[in-house]
């Protein structure tokens, strides 16, 4: 297992959660909603705020593929918004994040939270799935999980 804190990433088309991990990759803790930017890249510009606040050694995104495992819309903006953050320079991996909402959902519905409640949260909650899974499984099998969103931006700005 790598040594460095990760962030982790759900992307929506309206928010995008995030999370975070300690140095040790042990435990999976929610950051903070983000607003979608409608237009520039105040989005990004934001968790790579995060980034370098927390000292990651990589941003793990969400990969939202279908249950098949066909690529959906939804799975092109998650990859074209990985893109956006690689292309600053930071390390990025895309992760299979299948059921990570309905996952946040239904953790929330357990706490008692009403679905209205859950609106600005579930997001984090769905990173801090993303972040925990991937974290786990390359602690289980002794490599990084997914794959590696190319930077042809040069050294990581973190």
């Amino acid at each position: 297992m790598r040594t460095g804190a990760r962030l982790g990433v759900d992307v929506g088309r309206a928010r995008i959660g995030v999370a975070r991990c300690d140095a040790g990759g042990l435990l999976a803790t929610p950051v903070e909603t983000v607003a979608r930017a409608t237009d520039g890249d105040a989005d990004v510009a934001r968790i790579l705020a995060i980034a370098r606040e927390y000292e990651v050694i990589e941003i793990v995104v969400g990969n939202p593929l279908s249950l098949s495992g066909a690529s959906t819309a939804s799975t092109d903006d998650a990859i074209v918004f990985a893109e956006r953050l690689a292309s600053s320079g930071v390390p990025v991996r895309l992760v299979d994040e299948r059921l990570s909402t309905v996952s946040a959902q239904q953790a929330l519905r357990a706490t008692g939270k009403s679905t209205r409640k859950q609106r600005p949260i579930i997001d984090q909650v769905a990173a801090v799935i993303i972040l925990q899974h991937a974290i786990d499984a390359e602690r289980d099998f002794n490599r990084p999980p997914g794959r590696t969103i190319e930077n042809h931006e040069g050294p990581s700005p973190l």
